[in-house]
């Protein structure tokens, strides 16, 4: 089980409304880039942070994995790696 040991986090909110959220926060949560979250207000006013599915994103390495086909050139394969094509 996984301990959110700090307990005062602050943050800073840019004038797009975006907050960066503590590494100590994504990694108990279990949030990588591309993550989704809900967030839910609770009885007593407060907010909280809620994973909405705690499985990791694919990375653009894995969404390729098993689909390179024996034909590709090595440009076409770094390409691929790229995330150019």
């Amino acid at each position: 089980m996984k301990v959110l040991l700090e307990a005062h986090l602050p943050t800073t909110l840019t004038t797009k409304g975006q907050v960066t959220i503590p590494k100590a926060v994504r990694d108990f949560l279990g949030l990588k880039a591309g993550s989704k979250v809900t967030f839910n207000r609770t009885k007593d006013g407060r907010v909280e942070i809620v994973p909405e599915d705690k499985t990791a994103p694919v990375s653009r390495f894995g969404a390729l994995r098993g689909h390179a086909r024996t034909e590709l050139s090595t440009d076409e394969i770094m390409a691929l790696t790229r995330g150019d094509g």
